[in-house]
């Protein structure tokens, strides 16, 4: 996957308001969540690198300034401008970077500066009752999924799957954060679908692959990295879970495979609804030599007769939903929209 160069070609892009509804958060939630605390303006913030060394030395200035705009404090990771290879220091350094954060009783949440790859590598070096014991939010996407992951089935802890650090702190995506994390709204979340000057509105479409409405555990991410964790104990359990999915410059024979992957493994058979974000860049080669990645979602998706929609807000793109990984949702594959069910911090 290609997702240092995609990650550096975007910038700041400036954007409308969010198409976002809020409602009062529910006082129920599944008991075996782990509830992060909350956050609050003028709390500090820890930056880490548990994935890709960052080569270029602006977007360690960019992260930073995006969180203290956001209205943070923000301390860097003893490690976080390290390089061994493409990654941002070794197993050991990154690792720790990340459990100082979690023990760190003044950092209250911890952001990942990009993805990249890597973070599968230090997920052994994690100390998950330390995590467990300290429960804060994380964020990121991409290769960060293998941290979600990992994090969910280790503590139970709900975790972030939102914009880097170094990503596109654009206002749709500062106004979700804004809402979720300081005013705790219970956030339902559609795509923004501006018309421009088309006849037709043709960006962020959905498309309704089987309609219908399912209620779940929110768990998934990016499939690459989903999928490599098949099989360990940092693979969670799908059980009636609402599956999302994303990923970036793979070719539809690979998303294929795994998709196939997740099939054989028992996930889509446990999944009650499917969500499948935007697959940037995953167009076949070729001619009509490759099956497309419309097809190969209605060959695995259709079959199993739950709800199922694609093109959500979701993955390597500039605007892109936060979502509470871990958290009880609804989806209305019909209207493409996602619904927090629970509060997702503990009260104050």
């Amino acid at each position: 996957m290609n997702k240092r160069a995609f990650l550096k070609s975007l910038g700041m892009v400036a954007g409308a308001a969010p198409l976002l509804s809020w409602s009062m958060p529910s006082p129920t939630f599944d008991p075996d969540t782990l509830l992060p605390k909350a956050l609050k303006k003028g709390d500090w913030v820890g930056l880490i690198s548990p994935s890709a060394a960052t080569a270029d030395r602006m977007q360690f200035t960019f992260a930073q300034e995006a969180l203290e705009a956001l209205g943070f404090k923000v301390k860097l990771g003893e490690n976080l401008k390290n390089r061994r290879g493409h990654l941002a220091g070794t197993d050991e350094e990154r690792a720790s970077d990340l459990n100082l954060m979690f023990a760190d009783q003044e950092v209250k949440a911890v952001i990942c500066i990009r993805g990249g790859s890597g973070a599968a590598r230090i997920l052994p070096k994690l100390d998950y009752k330390l995590i467990q014991e300290n429960p804060k939010p994380l964020m990121g996407y991409s290769d960060i999924t293998a941290l979600h992951c990992a994090i969910q089935a280790q503590t139970g802890l709900i975790t972030f799957h939102g914009p880097n650090g170094s990503g596109s702190w654009n206002s749709f995506n500062v106004k979700q954060f804004e809402e979720l994390f300081f005013n705790q709204k219970q956030v339902s979340y559609q795509n923004e679908m501006p018309k421009g000057d088309d006849l037709v509105v043709k960006s962020n479409r959905i498309q309704t692959l089987k309609g219908g409405k399912a209620s779940g555990k929110l768990l998934g991410g990016n499939l690459t990295v989903l999928t490599a964790l098949s099989g360990t104990p940092y693979y969670p359990d799908f059980t009636d879970s609402i599956l999302f999915i994303e990923d970036i410059s793979e070719d539809p024979y690979k998303i294929d495979r795994m998709m196939s992957t997740l099939q054989l493994n028992g996930t889509l058979d446990k999944a009650k609804g499917v969500i499948f974000g935007q697959c940037t860049d995953c167009n076949p080669g070729g001619g009509y030599g490759s099956l497309t990645v419309d097809q190969v979602l209605d060959d695995y998706l259709l079959p199993l007769g739950i709800p199922a929609y694609s093109g959500a807000m979701i993955g390597h793109v500039p605007k892109q939903f936060i979502l509470p990984v871990g958290a009880q949702v609804s989806m209305d594959s019909d209207k493409g929209t996602i619904t927090l069910d629970q509060k997702i911090f503990q009260d104050a």
